[in-house]
């Protein structure tokens, strides 16, 4: 790792200089690092500051840069990943959200897809509505054929998401949203039961209120083709909420958007509708808007001597985040003239919060509490209207933004305002890395756990501030912080002080319920939307998700996401295994792993897969650990074909039974194709091959696929081996700073 001089010495933890190095540092063409943090953060501060000079009644450019430069190096205060890896570089784009449009024709599409690749080389994330899409089998006028339908056009977006890989510093996230009254809504909501497609995505469904009330009265509702714009059937509301429900008990997706009060919030209802938001669902946006966003550190606005929140701190925080935010605007360097038009007309800005579970903990107040519900809503309101009275402040000195005339604020008779929208709860991922806080409104993932180096070295990380009461209480010991590693949660353990079990709760400690509580009264005060995962443990029923859903509509959500531990194929070990057993995956190339031992009795399932061969019976076997090995049996013997499947299923059970997880066995044999078929659409068959990974893809979704699969019941970063926590619809490992969403 790069030293840094003690001239730049900042207040970063080893987690925080390992990220900024590996993400956000300016390097060479030969990849050396050519700054250092304290470089970056100044290149940020007088690229932001430099705004100013447009205006004549402008801040002094060089002591707002001095002012913006504390406020980050400080960690009081950071804006999103983009920001900080273009402002003062040649790319210079600064926003991490964009909604594009998406109508209903092959230009518009491909546009559309041109747009994307534009805006993922350039780091930001993107949303799509796809309800304007005419259905599949629709007719298409123009040439006597008919539609694919969106889910189609949606593969062509996931595939140029995956070619972009946004540069190498940021991974290429897609928002896709349909309507729940659009024809193809089934298909949609089915569509990411297979975890291998769609992977660029995060899929929700556009909710209204007119489906929400047909779900609360067991009615039909209408089901509407988008081209016609005519009623072409009649669909069980709760039929289809409930398959809405299983899915995301499944795995987490889809999750809801409410659209009709994500416009009764549209601050400008006369320029447009608002179909879709960003990656993780906290930015409404009109089409080809974007969004910057920014989040201050709640852990460094605590008055620690008093044991009591620094209002006057965090209101010049907030005043000065606020300006910073504004000025981002003005310097920021748009991918395509239509967001730049539109985003300079609206000037949304999204100030947000992060370690809000860290000020509790400073506070002593436990995350699940009334007293938690109360401070949030009181802390949020306080962040909300003094951000607006910065904006109106700015808006007397600069004007307020161009589509003002109209807008919400001009209909209720308000005074001008600079800023179309101001906050917005994201869910901060690595920029809560750098400021070393929790991340967004989330409780705590973890009071402790491992991680393993690649020297396959397993570190114990600590929560800092229950280190430090540890330490003072006098119960620290690294024997019992390895304990709290195993677990997680500190709930059960009786050696530890009542008073600090009740504080140090984590995301499984609390309920869906409070989850919920929580996200609500953040909504209250904030403009756009908040960002949260609701938690449930793995032995959640469809019945538990049901009710958060319908307590999200009811509390004035916006949108909800859900993740049930364990729910996802790809998702490994989190927090250490209590086996003795557990499997060792090799972490660097020529080192080995230790194969598991065959029991003498297996169980498992047989399945007939039709090739264009015969038929092929796949009989998977699982052991305690999961996914163990795979026969095949071709319907006739002998034959290359029975002797390649043979020798597939052997590749295979070796791989499971030597650590590889099913996804990886399945990414590497789906599609694979020769010239004998079998089925169409989507049971059609490419090989044998491809018959197989069908097989077990069907065995590992199968609710009666007893064992779970390897690794189901926690999470791990595939680069560091960290733990993934799930926030906001994306997986993040706060160790690295990796990323599924950004």
């Amino acid at each position: 790792m790069t030293e840094y001089s003690s001239s730049n010495a900042i207040s970063l933890t080893k987690n925080a200089l390992t990220v900024l190095e590996r993400r956000y540092l300016k390097r060479d063409e030969e990849g050396r690092v050519l700054e250092t943090p304290a470089h970056m953060f100044s290149r940020v501060a007088a690229s932001i500051a430099q705004a100013e000079s447009a205006y004549p009644d402008g801040e002094d450019v060089e002591e707002l840069s001095a002012r913006f430069y504390a406020m980050m190096t400080g960690l009081e205060f950071l804006p999103n990943s983009p920001t900080l890896m273009n402002a003062g570089r040649e790319l210079g784009q600064l926003s991490a959200c964009f909604v594009l449009p998406v109508e209903d024709s092959m230009e518009s599409i491909f546009e559309a897809v041109k747009n994307t690749a534009l805006i993922h080389k350039s780091g930001g994330g993107t949303g799509f509505s796809f309800s304007r899409i005419r259905p599949a089998n629709d007719v298409v006028l123009s040439t006597k054929g008919v539609s694919s339908g969106p889910l189609s056009f949606m593969n062509v977006f996931d595939t140029a998401t995956e070619t972009i890989k946004q540069g190498g510093t940021r991974r290429g996230a897609n928002m896709g949203i349909l309507r729940v009254d659009h024809p193809d809504i089934m298909d949609f909501i089915m569509s990411k039961r297979d975890q291998n497609v769609l992977t660029n995505f995060n899929i929700s469904v556009g909710i209204t209120e007119e489906f929400m009330e047909a779900v609360k009265h067991d009615r039909d509702y209408a089901i509407v083709n988008p081209r016609t714009g005519d009623v072409v059937d009649q669909m069980s509301a709760p039929k289809v909420f409930e398959h809405i429900v299983d899915l995301a008990w499944n795995n987490g997706e889809p999750g809801i958007i409410f659209l009709d009060r994500l416009n009764r919030s549209n601050p400008t209802p006369h320029i447009g509708e608002i179909e879709s938001t960003n990656p993780c669902g906290e930015q409404p946006l009109l089409p080809y808007e974007s969004c910057n966003l920014g989040s201050i550190n709640l852990s460094k606005m605590v008055d620690a001597a008093r044991g009591e929140v620094d209002w006057n701190k965090l209101e010049r925080t907030v005043t000065l985040a606020t300006r910073f935010l504004d000025n981002v605007i003005d310097v920021n360097n748009y991918p395509i003239d239509q967001i730049r038009e539109m985003s300079l007309a609206n000037r949304k800005i999204g100030l947000g919060i992060m370690g809000w579970a860290d000020m509790l903990i400073q506070l002593h107040i436990p995350y699940n509490s009334s007293e938690a519900i109360a401070m949030g809503e009181k802390l949020m309101g306080f962040i909300n209207d003094k951000a607006h009275t910065a904006s109106c402040k700015l808006a007397a000195q600069r004007g307020a933004f161009p589509n003002f005339k109209g807008s919400i604020y001009d209909k209720h008779g308000e005074g001008e305002i600079r800023n179309a929208t101001c906050t917005t709860i994201a869910p901060t991922g690595t920029i809560s890395i750098i400021a070393n806080s929790s991340s967004g409104i989330e409780p705590l993932f973890a009071v402790s756990y491992v991680r393993q180096v690649m020297d396959n070295d397993i570190l114990v990380e600590v929560n800092p501030l229950f280190e430090q009461i540890a330490r003072e209480r006098g119960f620290y010991s690294l024997e019992l912080m390895k304990l709290i590693a195993e677990k997680g949660s500190i709930k059960d353990f009786e050696q530890i002080p009542e008073d600090i079990r009740r504080v140090f709760v984590t995301a499984h400690d609390i309920t869906p319920e409070d989850h919920i509580k929580m996200q609500s009264v953040f909504q209250k005060h904030t403009d756009n939307a908040v960002s949260k995962t609701v938690n449930f443990c793995n032995s959640a029923t469809r019945d538990d998700v049901t009710s958060v859903y319908q307590m999200a509509y009811e509390n004035g959500c916006k949108g909800v996401t859900i993740y049930r531990d364990g729910s996802r194929d790809n998702q490994v070990l989190s927090l250490k295994k209590e086996s003795k057993d557990a499997v060792e995956v090799p972490m660097e190339s020529g080192k080995q792993s230790r194969k598991r031992d065959r029991p003498r009795k297996l169980g498992g399932a047989t399945y007939q897969m039709e090739t264009g061969c015969g038929p092929l019976y796949v009989t998977i076997n699982e052991d305690q650990h999961g996914l163990f090995e795979v026969f095949t049996t071709m319907g006739k013997a002998g034959g290359c074909a029975a002797s390649q499947c043979e020798a597939l299923g052997r590749l295979v059970s070796l791989a499971w039974r030597s650590g590889v997880q099913a996804r990886q066995a399945v990414k590497q044999l789906i599609g694979i194709s020769c010239h004998k078929h079998a089925g169409f659409g989507n049971n059609k068959v490419t090989s044998c091959a491809d018959a197989l990974a069908k097989a077990i893809q069907q065995h590992v979704q199968s609710d009666e696929g007893g064992v779970q699969p390897q690794g189901a019941h926690g999470g791990a970063c595939p680069e560091c081996g960290g733990p993934v926590e799930h926030e906001g619809g994306c997986c993040v490992c706060h160790a690295c700073g990796y990323s599924e969403c950004a």
